[in-house]
């Protein structure tokens, strides 16, 4: 089934069925729309030139540092 002119649709079983190339079919299309009974539900776009994921490093780095679970119970122990 063809959305316009330069979307193509995928139901959610065949995008399931295509996830190993699914990078080659956004590329070629552009643009495709997943749906779920005959109703669209997601779009999936090609990220535009030069934009590219975050870096995980970058994220965590800006985290706080969380403590662990021993050095929780640890100080919760000490202060009783």
């Amino acid at each position: 089934m063809i959305l316009g002119w330069f979307m193509k649709t995928l139901s959610i079983r065949e995008m399931r069925a295509s996830l190993g190339r699914l990078d080659d079919v956004v590329g070629r299309e552009g643009e495709l729309i997943i749906t779920r009974r005959g109703k669209p539900v997601a779009r999936l776009v090609p990220l535009k030139a030069g934009r590219g994921m975050p870096s995980h490093a970058k994220f965590r780095s800006r985290l706080p540092r969380l403590t662990s679970s021993a050095e929780q119970i640890r100080e919760d122990r000490d202060a009783r």
